[in-house]
């Protein structure tokens, strides 16, 4: 078994595989780690204790929630698996100093995780998960199942969805969805969201079909992702019956992906921009739009069309949270399907982008194709791609100052206007096309990103980037 000193926190949280590095005594270390970092922290002594559905979640959980009671804090630990943004809402909600929820979110299926949650329910940004990091070790972790000793904290099992879900019904216009005869499919990849349209939308007069439900921790052989390769068996139902909308969410479901009622795919980018489109236009709302590097360029048209002000940051919705914390915001977005909303917790929220998505249908009482053709009609065609690669970890620094300080002089046939370096490297033509290098925080991956006005030259632009890549490796 491998010990504490092999915890460390990525871009979203801790991650590693289970019974290798994921152990019960690495989750004790890590909490009272976290137990440590919060102990001089405003509010009362509270922390919210969440878990979604992979293997021993809810056990890794029950240890999480033992050790914090140990020393001293009263714990709302979740009393089934629950998606996330519900947790980071009771975070908030329930003044608790921080909160922890076991999840890999979309990682493959021998993985858990580890995410911390601050007291604003937003993502742990890097001070915070470095000061745990520096405690790890310097305390005992001892946990107990009962706290029955005075003036030390105890466990409350408790679901915490209804609160949650009363709190996003009043975020849309429910009404409006409610009396709309809306057919909405939703598939959450044997996730933690599977079952909550259901409720949401119980005596409305959506009609509402919700694919593999079922709680399979081996997420039935695939990784709990919103991407394409994912979309098959649903995609197959829904060629057969189809629907208004079909919304995707990731393994702990504060993540999207979509498709049409056909069964073909959405990116991401695509639901971002008809979300900015109808919070512009049907919401007539103003603000600051945030949005993460790599996420697609007819965010920053929509904006200047609509002459609201941009802000991009690095990638992680932590960069994000803080740029929503500032107050003034829209929206906030990330390529990988991340979306805040105002008046809200400032984290990402994957039920919430589906109900906002119906709000949206039923406001424009019009097919998602029409809307999607309307996009491209008023800021051009917009392609976007992405690979991984194996890069080595030693070597990407190097790569970076290259690609930011001798980049090519084109891409492809477009003149390189703008090097943009402060999370990877993106390189953007006069075109409007774009390319990137980004490394993977964790592991020896590069990942390398295009767009363009077309999917031809989106693939030859990743290729450009993958042989500038392996020149540098």
């Amino acid at each position: 078994m491998r010990q504490g000193s092999d915890i460390r926190f990525g871009t979203d949280g801790w991650r590693a595989v289970i019974a290798d590095t994921f152990t019960f005594e690495n989750v004790k270390r890590v909490t009272q780690a976290a137990a440590d970092h919060f102990d001089n922290g405003p509010g009362p002594r509270r922390m919210v204790v969440g878990y979604d559905r992979r293997f021993l979640s809810d056990q890794f959980a029950r240890t999480t929630a033992e050790v914090l009671a140990r020393n001293g804090y009263e714990v709302i630990l979740a009393d089934r698996p629950t998606p996330t943004p519900a947790v980071s809402y009771a975070v908030f909600s329930r003044k608790a100093r921080g909160g922890i929820m076991l999840t890999a979110s979309h990682n493959p299926p021998h993985f858990n995780g580890y995410k911390l949650k601050a007291a604003n329910g937003g993502p742990a940004d890097s001070q915070l998960c470095q000061s745990v990091e520096a405690f790890l070790g310097k305390t005992r972790a001892e946990g107990q199942s009962r706290n029955d000793r005075a003036g030390e904290g105890g466990i409350q099992e408790e679901d915490i969805q209804p609160a949650y879900f009363r709190t996003i019904k009043n975020l849309v216009d429910f009404k409006l969805i409610s009396k709309t005869p809306l057919r909405f499919a939703h598939e959450p990849l044997f996730g933690v969201g599977a079952g909550c349209f259901d409720t949401l939308l119980a005596r409305t007069r959506c009609r509402v079909r919700t694919f593999h439900a079922d709680h399979d921790p081996n997420f039935g052989g695939i990784c709990p992702e919103p991407i394409a390769r994912n979309y098959g068996p649903a995609a197959r139902l829904l060629r057969r019956e189809p629907a208004d909308f079909c919304l995707v969410t990731d393994g702990d479901a504060d993540r999207i992906g979509g498709m049409d009622g056909r069964g073909r795919p959405l990116s991401t980018h695509q639901i971002i921009c008809l979300l900015l489109d109808h919070f512009i236009r049907n919401r007539q709302g103003r603000g600051r739009v945030i949005k993460a590097l790599t996420t697609t360029s007819m965010v920053d048209k929509i904006c200047e069309a609509h002459g609201l002000p941009l802000t991009e940051t690095g990638v992680g919705f932590k960069y994000i949270c803080l740029e929503m914390l500032k107050g003034d915001v829209l929206l906030g977005f990330e390529e990988s399907g991340g979306i805040g909303f105002p008046g809200h917790i400032p984290e990402r929220d994957g039920i919430l982008a589906g109900l906002m998505v119906l709000e949206m249908l039923a406001v424009e009482s019009k097919p998602l194709g029409i809307l999607l053709k309307r996009l491209e009609k008023d800021y051009g065609p917009h392609r976007y791609g992405r690979v991984d690669m194996h890069f080595p970890m030693e070597k990407r620094d190097a790569l970076m100052l290259q690609c930011a300080n001798d980049p090519p002089v084109r891409l492809l046939r477009s003149t390189v206007s703008q090097v943009k370096s402060f999370d990877g490297v993106k390189l953007i033509a006069a075109d409007g096309s774009w390319l990137m290098w980004r490394g993977s925080g964790t592991e020896p991956v590069l990942r390398i990103y295009a767009e363009a006005s077309s999917d031809t030259v989106v693939e030859r632009l990743l290729q450009q980037g993958v042989r500038i890549a392996k020149a540098g490796a």
